[in-house]
């Protein structure tokens, strides 16, 4: 039996009454299709509802399913303890969703849990559901820092365990749009934040799934995004169904998007099958990169294949690399991606190897294998990554924050011999103050101790 149909919800707590004290009519239009979608949710008359949230437990390599019999929550966070739920997990389909997923090899479980609590990614929708009259057992699901296809094919595995037990089942995709509409919004204004909001809401109208999939990693980091693999995990599910989309309403009353939509299986339809699409598109745009590669960035890519391949570094320098990389000196960090998320980065803040070219070989062997936030890279990665080189020009003594530029300058934040570096131009750091932030914990420096800035330069390639 497959799914029946799905809806995408967002989860901002002042729609409820006890939190918004009245605020929540602002948003009226998401309050009415938000009951709308509800309503159509639980006439499907599901014996489950699968929820994937943003804000219950994430890791960057693992799908959470939460465990146990059962959880409850409330608003308290909020200011509403007495707005209050309690819910049942469908153990069973739990199980089978964990085997689905060990066959295809995705990593899915119930390890980890910190919190059991319903976070209000989860409690929103179910606030709205049971108030028409939608009360099952659920299925708990948390996001990933996987690819976008990885998300796609996590969807299909909930699929085929609803198939194999023959639940009627709804999903239910929880996740707010941009969060950076407006100047006085909670995170402020970025021209990413209405662009990408467009992109998603027509992917709702259309029922276009392949967009979700296919939306640019830097794009959506500007927009500071929240549902998007969420909605992803859901396309998955629905993979190779024919569906009736609705969007019932889009809003960025508070400076963050708000969108609901059905969708509605009429049937079944094999030219909705997304993933092989969404493969060919993400190899020809990575094929199209790795053409347009300059020397740097093609030698950071030949020590990383090297090393991965062999367990040596080149022992040879490229032919025909220009003179500015094998006469000069410099600092350099390389970076490596993946699905648009970092994989590794490592770099030296000056010189310590004879010329720029050997200081990306022994940059990027340690981009690799060494940066401790990851595991060392391995073989089936290669085709998958994408580099980025930067070469650092020298560090001058700054007196003030005034004198640096988020855009412009990286920092050095140094307190005796602890430093921290942070580069420029970097996804996500907007400020000056984040930026001397950032590097003053990556030197363990505390905010009470005094520090010392400089400021640099970089030429980036990529």
């Amino acid at each position: 039996m497959p799914i029946s149909g799905a809806v995408i919800v967002p989860h901002p707590p002042i729609l409820i009454p006890s939190v918004g004290h009245g605020r929540e009519r602002e948003a009226q239009s998401t309050i009415d299709a938000y009951r709308a979608a509800a309503k159509q949710a639980a006439a499907w008359a599901p014996e489950v509802l699968i929820i994937t949230s943003p804000h219950t437990i994430l890791y960057s390599d693992y799908f959470h399913i939460s465990p146990g019999e059962g959880a409850s929550g409330d608003m308290a966070s909020f200011g509403a303890p007495q707005t209050r739920l309690e819910t049942r997990y469908d153990a069973g389909l739990r199980q089978e969703l964990i085997r689905q997923a060990e066959s295809s090899g995705i990593l899915a479980g119930t390890l980890g849990e910190r919190n059991p609590h319903l976070d209000h990614g989860t409690f929103l929708p179910l606030y709205f559901l049971r108030e028409a009259g939608a009360d099952c057992p659920i299925l708990r699901i948390g996001l990933s820092g996987f690819s976008p296809l990885e998300h796609y094919r996590f969807g299909q595995c909930i699929a085929r365990a609803v198939e194999a037990l023959g639940r009627r089942a709804v999903f239910v995709s929880s996740g707010d749009l941009s969060h950076k509409l407006k100047d006085n919004g909670p995170y402020g204004y970025a021209p990413e934040g209405p662009a990408f909001d467009r992109q998603v809401t027509r992917a709702m109208e259309s029922g276009d799934f392949l967009r979700f999939l296919t939306m640019d990693p830097a794009l959506c980091g500007q927009a500071a995004e929240c549902g998007l693999r969420s909605f992803q995990i859901m396309a998955g599910a629905l993979d190779g169904l024919a569906v009736k989309p609705e969007l019932l309403s889009y809003e960025g009353t508070f400076g963050v998007g708000y969108g609901v939509a059905v969708f509605t299986v009429t049937g079944t339809d094999e030219n909705r099958r997304f993933a092989e699409q969404c493969r060919q598109l993400e190899q020809a745009r990575l094929a199209e990169r790795k053409a347009a590669e300059d020397p740097w960035v093609r030698l950071a890519r030949l020590t990383v294949e090297t090393y991965v391949r062999t367990g040596k570094r080149p022992e040879h320098l490229p032919e025909g690399l220009p003179d500015i990389m094998t006469g000069q000196a410099a600092g350099t960090f390389v970076s490596l991606h993946a699905s648009g998320q970092l994989r590794g980065c490592i770099g030296t803040t000056g010189p310590t190897a004879a010329s720029v070219a050997w200081e990306i070989v022994q940059n990027a062997v340690s981009a690799c294998s060494r940066d401790p936030r990851f595991p060392p890279v391995q073989a089936d990665e290669l085709d998958s990554l994408e580099y980025s080189v930067d070469v650092l020009g020298e560090p001058e003594a700054v007196g003030s924050p005034s004198q640096l530029d988020v855009k412009q300058y990286g920092v050095i934040v140094s307190c005796g011999r602890r430093r921290g570096l942070l580069l420029p131009d970097l996804e996500g750091v907007d400020t000056v103050e984040q930026q001397i932030e950032i590097a003053r914990r990556k030197g363990g420096i505390s905010a009470r101790e005094p520090y010392t800035l400089e400021r640099f330069q970089v030429v980036r390639h990529i």
